[in-house]
């Protein structure tokens, strides 16, 4: 993991347009290279797979919590709303999967879910178009 490369802050509607580079570990969003995502979104679990799913209000990534994360302090419920970072991974005919290493519960603060949208939108404003505008 190239941790020098940012976690991009982004909609899990988002990485539907990623596209994988040649390095296995990578991948381009709009230009823009990287292997981790920064996501919030309520927590839901699906007792038929039994796993953990964010869902941010645009669509729904799987999420991959290692032990150390699920025997942490918190214990994750669905229903929560949370932070996490993580790397990004696609899985051939299933949904693209974030194996988590950050994730915070947000849910104490309410205003959280809607300063996200904006944060995305801020970021992509000031960090990506103009790094896309200037591979165009």
């Amino acid at each position: 993991m190239d941790y020098s490369q940012a976690a991009l802050k982004v909609l899990c509607s988002e990485l539907k347009s990623a596209r994988q580079t040649p390095s296995q570990n990578s991948f381009t969003l709009g230009g823009i290279l990287f292997q981790r995502a920064w996501l919030q979104g309520v927590l839901v679990h699906d007792d038929t797979l039994d796993c953990q799913f964010l869902d941010d209000g645009s669509d729904l990534i799987q999420l991959s919590l290692s032990p150390d994360l699920l025997n942490n302090n918190s214990n994750w419920f669905p229903g929560m709303y949370v932070m996490v970072v993580g790397c990004y991974f696609l899985r051939p005919a299933n949904l693209p999967i974030i194996k988590v290493h950050k994730i915070v519960d947000l849910s104490a603060s309410p205003d959280r879910e809607a300063m996200w949208f904006l944060e995305v939108m801020e970021a992509y404003k000031l960090f990506y178009q103009p790094l896309i505008e200037e591979m165009e």
